[in-house]
């Protein structure tokens, strides 16, 4: 179940919350980990004060605000670079993203190395904070999605550019900013750290993050740390911060039906021979009932935020179009972040331009079914092929298989370092943050919550409702990135400045 939206009021937690989340002393670098905690851990004292003064909140506006024109350039010069890590682009790109984020990261003064288990390369970056301080990761991802067809773009895709307050360009907000960000909070405590940083960007974010369990594995206690920020989601509006409190789950399938060895003349054996796209298609009509629900038994549902969000919202910032009627039942937002869905995102078969008068004897779809942040992926897979088996029309052979899953995430997003949180966003927006879900699914998230499971993970992001990341003309808000910068470098000052 989603955490209920509720307002920050850090002084009035209680000592229970706060005994929740412990911290680490770890300013001998990750090595001292192993022969720390074989002591009795850390815990942060009650905070019954702000552990920050306005003048100190207020310094750290004003070096951001400085900072802004350079983190801006890195950002453009790194949006350029056409990241993209899917196989069929080319990946030398990948890697000359990987070494540009490096090169950042060095001039901050981290020691940085670029690593490999099987896929793209992640880099990963450390710098020591104060004796006894805690150790803060921070996450992002430096590879991209396609750009699609330039013709959709209103400027060229890896090409920076601005428009009313907002840089358009592939990755210039998921998840370059998000590097940014990190780089922005770094470069405010320049020379003066709170605490100590280990900076992780990964490199096939966008494709799976196929290789971070080995990465997890191998490279698990250089990444170890108290609280994790993940810098890749998005806020709940444009002067409206969010902490990311769940996210849904994900399995993709592979439906293929065939019902010939070969395809054969539409005229001469239609009427009594079926062809495969039909059984394709009748299948395909049974994920949904007529309201528009998942009609595949045993997923589960969810439980989302109570937010105000209603359908002109959701028209608004889907592109709905009128006339259209928006599907399901229960609250809007149970719908996008809770509940199951099944998506249809591809076929092969053939195109309308090259078809011909033929009873075609293969055709597959590719199914996107979202789960419920506690839904376990096999679980849900085992139910999508009872469902697919219980509705195989006229004996068609049917394969269903298995192109990908990930877990959901269910944040318990309480304790002292979601205090802190809470307070630098409102710092930062001069507004209490919400607790939000997301629809989409980040599997890499329920990676580091099983790896770091005494680790306080913090979900957060620089996009907004009109980012459009995946799409055409993906954008950033200039604004709120600076917000965001603020905020990360006021979290790193906080959760420095608690006492331990």
């Amino acid at each position: 179940m989603s955490v209920p939206c509720g307002s920050h009021k850090a002084a009035a937690r209680t000592a229970s919350q706060a005994s929740c989340a412990s911290f680490v002393g770890s300013h001998a670098g990750h090595a001292a980990y192993l022969e720390v905690v074989a002591e009795p851990r850390v815990r942060l004292a009650d905070v019954t004060d702000d552990v920050l003064t306005t003048d100190q909140i207020s310094a750290l506006k004003t070096t951001v605000a400085g900072l802004m024109p350079g983190l801006r350039k890195d950002l453009e010069d790194l949006t350029r670079i056409p990241s993209v890590s899917l196989d069929a682009f080319d990946q030398a790109h990948v890697e000359a993203s990987a070494e540009a984020t490096a090169a950042l990261l060095r001039a901050e003064g981290l020691d940085v190395e670029i690593v490999r288990e099987g896929g793209r390369p992640a880099v990963i970056g450390h710098i020591d904070g104060p004796e006894g301080a805690p150790t803060v990761m921070l996450y992002a991802h430096h590879d991209v999605q396609p750009p699609g067809d330039d013709k959709d773009w209103d400027s060229p895709p890896f090409e920076p550019t601005e428009r009313d307050g907002r840089l358009y360009g592939r990755g210039a907000a998921d998840d370059k900013a998000g590097i940014m960000a990190h780089l922005a909070a770094l470069r405010a405590h320049a020379g003066n750290l709170p605490v100590g940083v280990t900076v992780f960007v990964e490199g096939e974010e966008e494709i799976g993050s196929d290789s971070l369990p080995t990465l997890l594995e191998k490279h698990g206690e250089k990444l170890r740390a108290d609280a994790i920020v993940l810098a890749d989601s998005t806020n709940w509006a444009i002067g409206e911060p969010a902490l990311t409190t769940t996210l849904r789950g994900l399995i993709r399938v592979v439906v293929t039906v065939t019902t010939l060895d070969h395809g054969v003349h539409s005229g001469m054996f239609g009427g009594a021979v079926p062809d495969a796209i039909t059984p394709l298609i009748r299948i395909l009509a049974t994920l949904h009932d007529d309201a528009g629900d998942v009609a595949i038994a045993g997923l589960k549902s969810g439980k989302a935020s109570d937010l105000a969000f209603d359908e002109a919202r959701l028209r608004e910032e889907s592109g709905l179009l009128d006339g259209v009627e928006v599907i399901g039942t229960g609250s809007l937002l149970d719908r996008i972040w809770a509940k199951p869905t099944a998506t249809v995102i591809g076929i092969d078969a053939p195109s309308v331009a090259k078809s011909s008068n033929t009873l075609v004897p293969t055709a597959s779809a590719k199914v996107s079914i979202r789960l419920a942040p506690d839904e376990v992926p096999m679980d849900a897979y085992a139910a999508m092929q009872r469902h697919i088996e219980a509705n195989i029309p006229w004996g068609a052979r049917v394969e269903v298989h298995l192109d990908d899953q990930g877990a959901g995430f269910d944040a318990d997003a309480d304790g002292p370092v979601y205090d802190q949180a809470r307070a630098a966003f409102t710092d930062a927006w001069g507004v209490e943050p919400v607790d939000i879900g997301v629809g989409g699914s980040i599997p890499f998230v329920a990676s580091f919550a099983e790896k770091f499971p005494d680790a306080a993970i913090l979900v957060t992001g620089v996009e907004d409702p009109d980012t459009r990341a995946h799409g055409a003309n993906e954008s950033l808000h200039l604004g709120e990135f600076e917000k965001v910068c603020v905020a990360e470098a006021v979290l790193l000052a906080r959760l420095g400045a608690m006492p331990r």
